[in-house]
């Protein structure tokens, strides 16, 4: 079973909408997740607003893609460039600890996660 960036199991991030790189609710990752979508985190609308002036239009649904579109209070898989990204303008979504993938460790202290863990 995979783990989390507390390693302990990895926990769902999002059933409703249904995300992850293999839409089964996790930010599980692999090698032909380029992106690698491993952070869960809790959309707000400055990040949304701020992901799709940066041309990642996270609102507007894709269905081709079995996207959805995202509004604030939904939990998605955010990919950890584009979380970085964010973070370094200040526009950084809290983000779930138990349903952030292990991998995200190895770029990401974990302090920075935790001064971002979603909290509700």
């Amino acid at each position: 079973m995979a783990k989390n960036v507390l390693a302990t199991e990895l926990q769902a991030c999002s059933l409703q909408p249904l995300t992850g790189f293999f839409r089964d609710g996790c930010c599980h990752t692999s090698k032909e997740d380029q992106g690698m979508h491993t952070i869960c985190s809790v959309m707000t609308e400055d990040f949304l607003i701020y992901g799709k002036s940066m041309g990642n239009d996270l609102m507007t649904p894709r269905p081709e893609y079995q996207f959805p579109g995202l509004k604030a209070g939904d939990r998605w898989c955010v990919c950890l460039g584009r979380w970085l990204e964010a973070h370094e303008a200040g526009f950084a979504p809290p983000v779930v600890l138990e349903a952030t993938h292990i991998s995200v460790s190895e770029f990401v202290d974990l302090e920075v996660l935790r001064a971002h863990a979603w909290l509700g």
